[in-house]
């Protein structure tokens, strides 16, 4: 006998006629096919390996699969790296085209005994839990296992606006696919603001393109249509707490009593003056509601400017000094009546006094200085008349020429003097003493009429080469062209 069959052919090595018939080679393939059945259903109906292969349909089964080599050997003679997998009934798609031959078939069975269900090998990665069946194909491919190609529309709950972009646990949690619940509220509820009051017919106001965005039609749908900043204004400004929206009252000071800065003197009806478009810009006509017409600066400030503790409907028109004591630099002196000087176009500036019913007309550059260049206390009435009560820091001669200022000095121009000292005085400049400034004989200060010595003694005693010798009267001999050059007459 030739050598020992294959293990799975052990059984019937004694039994030469299972796969030998005498005398006749060509039997031998019937014979092989009667035993192996499943092989010969694949080559009768062309499919599988055996089936769609040309090359094996018209070959004997000896020429592959050689038998009495020994128990051991694999007479398939299967080449795992060139096998094409497309003669069977599995075509290698994506990922599978990837995995060793191991990770689907088992060593222990034919190869042609592996399932080709996906959930066969899949189950473990089953999020759905076999909640959804075992047809995976219906919404995954083996491309990308975790890209889902089901298409919602075909549910009952078709996929619109966000809904779109939602993750499929976002609705379906712990992988709960079949009889899940259809009704917004079942998802949303916690995002319910209204808690639960508005019933759960979300759509009324709402859509799934953008849920915030509310559609509801509230001229339509109440009796309180939107306008103006209302509008703009998102829902709970005025609905808030639990957004009882179907016991509101309509009444402006419902929503605006903490904005009532007249603190209900005034009444509820915020309508009057304040309109919906904008709060802060009242419509009230104040020269046409009140006894006080306002004109200039007036027009231009704001209520509270004035108004400061709560508006009085019967409030009596007011003074002047009733909102500007803080600024009267008069501090009373003048009484209440600053329309006399001021007008309220420009209360600091354009003051209408005339300084010439005064003791002090103004004259030169004094007519356009502001009244605080020199009432610097507010003091008017009472004010120094002197010049030397203004401009002692401008005072050169430092007090030695008195306070008669206006003898050499004009209003017009501080800087620019003239004194005729040979008519305005008894002592006639000549010579050296014309070029004199006038601080070199007036040395000390005065506020009285000044007296000076005319004697030459007085002021060159230190020039005295003669110590006294010869008097005080120097003039016998020199002369204030030329002190130095002595006349001497004997």
């Amino acid at each position: 006998m030739p050598g020992p069959v294959i293990e799975g052919h052990a059984e019937y090595e004694s039994s030469c006629g299972k796969c030998h018939s005498l005398f006749d080679k060509d039997r031998q393939t019937t014979l092989c096919r009667d035993c192996h059945k499943d092989i010969n259903r694949d080559l009768v109906r062309k499919v599988r390996f055996h089936g769609q292969s040309d090359a094996v349909s018209t070959t004997e089964c000896r020429s592959c699969h050689t038998d009495h080599i020994g128990r051991s050997v694999d007479i398939t003679g299967l080449n795992r790296t060139t096998f094409d997998h497309e003669l069977t009934q599995f075509s290698l798609a994506g990922q599978h085209q990837t995995v060793s031959c191991d990770s689907c078939h088992d060593n222990d069975k034919a190869f042609r005994d592996t399932t080709h269900e996906c959930i066969d090998c899949h189950a473990d990665d089953d999020v759905h839990q076999d909640a959804l069946g075992d047809s995976c194909g219906d919404c995954h491919n083996a491309k990308q296992w975790k890209d889902s190609e089901f298409t919602h529309d075909e549910t009952e709950f078709p996929l619109e606006g966000a809904h779109g972009d939602a993750s499929c646990d976002s609705c379906h949690p712990d992988n709960r696919y079949i009889d899940t619940p259809l009704e917004c509220n079942d998802c949303h509820r916690i995002d319910d603001v209204h808690g639960g009051q508005q019933g759960s017919e979300c759509s009324t106001c709402h859509e799934p393109r953008k849920w915030s965005e509310v559609t509801f039609d509230h001229g339509g749908e109440t009796d309180f249509s939107l306008h103006g900043e209302h509008k703009s204004i998102p829902c709970e400004s005025c609905h808030n707490d639990t957004l009882d929206i179907d016991n509101q009252d309509l009444d402006c000071h419902t929503c605006h009593a903490k904005n009532d800065i007249h603190r209900e003197r005034f009444g509820t009806g915020c309508d009057q003056c304040h309109t919906e478009s904008e709060w802060d810009d009242p419509t009230f006509v104040h020269d046409n509601d009140t006894d006080y017409h306002l004109t200039g600066s007036h027009k231009n400030v704001s209520c509270e400017s004035c108004h400061q503790s709560a508006v009085v409907a019967d409030a009596p028109v007011r003074d002047c000094i009733d909102c500007h004591q803080s600024d009267d630099v008069h501090k009373g002196d003048q009484g209440n009546n600053c329309a006399r000087c001021h007008n309220d176009d420009r209360w600091p500036e354009k003051i209408r006094f005339d300084h010439d019913l005064t003791n002090f007309p103004l004259i030169g550059l004094h007519a356009a200085l502001p009244c605080e260049a020199c009432h610097l206390s507010g003091e008017f009435q009472q004010a120094n008349t002197e010049c030397h009560g203004c401009h002692a820091s401008d005072d050169t001669h430092e007090g030695r020429l008195g306070n008669s200022c206006a003898s050499c000095h004009t209003p017009n121009d501080w800087q620019l003097w003239q004194f005729a000292h040979d008519t305005q005085t008894d002592f006639a400049l000549n010579g050296k003493h014309q070029s004199l400034d006038c601080l070199a004989c007036h040395l000390a200060p005065t506020k009285d009429e000044i007296s000076l010595s005319s004697e030459c003694a007085d002021c060159h005693q230190e020039d005295d080469v003669h110590e006294g010798n010869f008097g005080s009267e120097c003039d016998r001999c020199h002369n204030a062209d030329s002190f130095l050059d002595p006349e001497i007459y004997f």
